[in-house]
């Protein structure tokens, strides 16, 4: 499912203008981001999950094609965790 596809599928299940919906859905994701890229701030959506800022420590990796080692450095990444909720329903429970 696109992005696309869900403006569409609110469109019909709202009756709200897609014009109107697609900003919604644009304002929704860039919260999100901003969220987790600027302030490092986890989204919590109950009944639905979490996305959180995870952070991966300096490690020592091998470039195998060149036989050397290189380091990776630390960094932060986004994830997302379901709720308890939402992984029983998907698992039919």
């Amino acid at each position: 499912m696109t992005k696309a596809d869900i403006i569409e599928k609110i469109v019909l299940k709202t009756g709200v203008a897609r014009k109107d919906v697609s900003a919604s859905v644009e304002a929704f994701m860039e919260v999100i981001k901003d969220s987790l890229l600027e302030n490092k701030e986890n989204v919590y959506l109950r009944g639905f999950g979490s996305f959180i800022v995870k952070h991966r420590a300096e490690k020592t990796a091998r470039n195998i094609s060149k036989n050397t080692t290189i380091m990776i450095a630390a960094h932060d990444f986004p994830s997302f965790k379901p709720a308890k909720s939402f992984v029983s329903k998907m698992k039919g429970e």
